[in-house]
């Protein structure tokens, strides 16, 4: 691990929830540190319409991370590479009302990281949830930070309705509500979507967003150049339920780790600047074979924007 003394950006003004353990590897702290790669916890369920449980999904993540190696023998690289930190869980606040409780997140996620020019410093965020409404803070951030953002959406499902159930920034609602803050340099690539209504494969198919073969997603991410900045939401649905069934949407048809494997590759040497994993229920998989799944998977990327925190 490296020894050079970080920098201290900014104290954390607002006192988030405890995690259950630091994130394998991570160190515990109350700041942000400039070429650090931080994960915060944003559990939240209430926008869920089929089966719920993803509150406990940045914690699942955590509880089963020591249990895994910290060495990734894809990338021949070690999670003690580098240090990276752990801010615990977004306060979901006192409030019954749902709609409230994620507010109450959203609003502590865009004070701890509000202050912060994350390009300029190059701070790296990495946000667990929690359903896939948990990505409209950080989205936001990057998109606000970054006026040349490409935004990888990795799912089973569009994510492009205009509300969903009464809720505006529901997790069925999340690309579009990204898409209420694209500038026109952003981009949208999306892949893995097999479940939509006829609108959204509309909308998809006349801007040009999804892309249909594993073959054209990767050679889409190829040509990216590689200084453009990256952020990555991955909708754990992406992964077909036969490999992981804890989540709460499960569509079959889904890919696998070692396509996953495959972008990861690629992503090192592209300029990833960020990224979410949402939609582990751990509860809905009593085997917990959902939660190691993941945590491999979060591994990964953590190791990735590790080394670009780095630089």
């Amino acid at each position: 691990m490296s020894q050079q003394q970080p920098k201290q950006i900014t104290s954390l003004e607002v006192k988030t929830d405890t995690p259950v353990r630091e994130f394998f590897g991570a160190q515990t702290d109350a700041a942000v540190y400039a070429n650090g790669t931080h994960i915060i916890g944003f559990g939240f369920d209430g926008t869920a319409c089929f089966r719920k449980g993803t509150r406990n999904g940045p914690d699942g993540l955590r509880s089963v991370s020591e249990d895994i190696e910290s060495y990734s023998p894809y990338l021949d690289a070690d999670l003690f590479d580098h240090p990276f930190y752990d801010l615990g869980n977004l306060s979901l606040g006192s409030s019954d009302d749902v709609e409230a409780q994620w507010q109450h997140a959203t609003d502590q996620f865009d004070q701890v990281f509000g202050p912060i020019n994350l390009e300029a410093d190059n701070i790296r965020v990495l946000t667990l949830g929690g359903e896939h409404s948990i990505s409209y803070a950080p989205i936001r951030k990057y998109l606000q930070q970054y006026p040349e953002l490409v935004l990888l959406h990795l799912d089973a499902h569009a994510d492009l309705r205009d509300g969903f159930l009464g809720y505006h920034y529901s997790h069925a609602s999340i690309i579009r509500r990204a898409l209420d803050h694209f500038g026109p340099g952003h981009e949208l690539i999306q892949y893995g979507i097999r479940s939509g209504t006829r609108d959204e494969y509309q909308f998809m198919n006349e801007h040009g967003t999804v892309r249909k073969s594993r073959k054209e997603f990767l050679d889409s991410v190829m040509a990216i150049p590689a200084d453009r900045p990256i952020y990555l939401t991955l909708d754990l649905d992406y992964f077909d339920p036969a490999f992981l069934p804890g989540t709460g949407t499960p569509e079959p048809g889904g890919e696998d780790f070692h396509s996953y494997v495959s972008l990861m590759k690629i992503l090192r040497q592209k300029n990833l600047v960020g990224a979410d994993v949402v939609e582990l229920s751990p509860e809905i998989d009593p085997t917990g074979n959902s939660d190691v799944f993941a945590a491999k998977i979060v591994r990964e990327l953590l190791i990735i924007l590790n080394e670009k925190g780095a630089r």
